[in-house]
C-alpha cells in the first residue's frame, strides 16, 4: 500500500494543538455496547490519532461478520479485533475509512489481557485510525514506528502502554 503524504507530515497533534476536522459515524449492532463505548469516548480516541481532516465510520460487528470480512478481504478465516478499510483516493482529500471492530474479539481479548474494555478499545481505535492514515506493520521498522505512535497517543489519553506486560 502506498502511504499517503500525511503519514510523513508529523506525528499526531498534541492535545493542546488545533485538532483536525472530523466527521465520525458510529454503528453499534448491540445497544448495550453503546453504553460501554460511548460516541464521545470514541471521538476523543480518534481525534487524538488524527494528522489531518477525516471522514471515518467505526462499525462494531459480531464474530460471524468479523470472520466473514477477515476471510473476504485478508484471506484469513477467523474473526480479528480490528480491520481498517481506507477509501482515500488522493492526498488532497480528507482521510476516508471504515474501521471495523469485532466486539466479541474485543471483549475476549480485554478479559484475557486483564484490561478494561475501554483500555483495549482505545488501543484498537487508535491502531485503526493510524492504518487509515497509511501506517502499517508489515515489517519490523514500520511496526516499531506504529507501535511507538500508539504508545504516545494512548499515554496522552491516560492509558498504559498496551505492549508492555504487567
Amino acid at each position: 500500500m502506498t502511504k499517503p503524504a500525511i503519514k510523513s507530515a508529523t506525528k499526531p497533534a498534541p492535545k493542546s494543538a488545533t485538532r483536525p476536522e472530523l466527521s465520525l459515524s458510529v454503528q453499534y449492532p448491540d445497544p448495550r455496547l453503546r453504553d460501554q463505548l460511548t460516541r464521545p469516548q470514541l471521538r476523543r480516541w480518534v481525534q487524538a490519532a488524527l494528522l489531518a481532516p477525516a471522514e471515518l465510520t467505526i462499525r462494531f460487528v459480531d464474530a460471524d461478520e468479523g470472520r466473514t470480512l477477515n476471510r473476504e478481504y485478508r484471506g484469513k478465516d477467523y474473526a480479528t479485533n480490528v480491520l481498517t478499510f481506507p477509501y482515500t483516493e488522493s492526498e488532497d482529500e480528507p482521510t476516508r475509512a471504515d474501521i471495523v471492530l469485532c466486539s466479541d474479539v474485543l471483549q475476549k481479548e480485554a478479559a484475557e489481557q486483564r484490561k478494561t474494555l475501554q483500555e483495549h478499545a482505545a488501543h484498537l481505535v487508535v491502531h485503526g485510525v493510524l492504518h487509515a492514515q497509511g501506517y502499517d506493520h508489515e515489517n519490523d521498522e514500520d511496526a516499531a514506528e506504529m507501535e511507538q505512535l500508539e504508545v504516545e497517543i494512548l499515554a496522552r489519553l491516560g492509558f498504559a502502554n498496551p505492549y508492555q506486560a504487567d
